[in-house]
């Protein structure tokens, strides 16, 4: 059933608003108007990978643009490698050990959800699932452990397609504006972070990390910033290379 009076209102991302609902369990609710069915195929994913054993909150209903599962409580990953920026190493471990997770569910069982792919209408040989935003802002630290949210982007295609997302969203998203030395600081922490996730996960070469700038460059909320540094970074790649040039799998600004 629909729950129709949401209770305190945990946060709000760009497509969806999340309430606590009380026992444990969230209230995720579209507001932007999606069609009822493609609430049901993130759901029907959502419980599909979990009994395959990746860490995913469990859901409990669907109905319309309301999803109710189960809440994830703890920081996100990103807060811990803001406390604690030592632990960037680990925490990209971590990562990459998750995108092998969810990587070793058979897109096969995803048949008929009516996912977007730009690898086909319906999944093919050697196709897996796909969380497509999987960065540390998405895996919840729960006292049990890791839980990956926001599987509204799932799909299916070849596992490397998901590495290279996370490399680029990664890599280059936007910095919030401040200081200087602040923001450098900063590109250095991504740019190191990236580096440690790419060794745990790749290897990644150069025609999947065009592919990874495609798809981002074709996400309408990608903000303006992130995306004339992506046009440039494609740009430069479709120019000849000079001998001795190849790609890189960290980060450069």
């Amino acid at each position: 059933m629909a729950v129709k009076v949401p209770g305190a209102l945990l946060g709000s991302g760009r497509n969806a608003d999340a309430y606590d609902i009380g026992g444990g369990r969230v209230l995720r609710r579209y507001r932007d108007g999606r069609d009822s069915s493609r609430v049901a195929g993130e759901a029907q994913v959502m419980a599909h990978a979990r009994a395959c054993g990746v860490p995913v909150p469990e859901v409990f209903d669907v109905c319309g643009a309301d999803i109710v599962m189960e809440r994830a409580a703890g920081p996100t990953m990103l807060d811990v490698l803001a406390r604690r920026p030592w632990s960037i190493r680990v925490h990209a471990r971590e990562l990459a050990r998750l995108h092998d997770l969810v990587h070793q569910v058979p897109a096969s069982g995803l048949a008929g959800l009516g996912l977007r792919s730009p690898f086909g209408a319906e999944p093919g040989d050697g196709h897996v699932l796909l969380h497509t935003d999987l960065h540390p802002q998405n895996v919840v630290l729960t006292g049990t452990g890791p839980m990956i949210i926001d599987w509204e982007g799932a799909s299916f295609g070849p596992a490397i397609v998901d590495v290279a997302l996370t490399w680029v969203i990664v890599g280059y998203s936007e910095i919030p504006p401040g200081p200087r030395i602040q923001a450098a600081v900063m590109w250095a922490f991504q740019a190191a972070f990236t580096r440690s996730f790419v060794r745990a996960a790749g290897p990644l070469d150069e025609s999947w990390q065009q592919t990874a700038i495609r798809l981002r460059l074709a996400d309408p909320n990608v903000l303006p910033v992130e995306a004339v540094r992506l046009e440039r970074m494609a740009a430069a790649a479709r120019r000849p290379k000079t001998s001795g040039t190849s790609g890189t799998s960290g980060t450069s600004r």
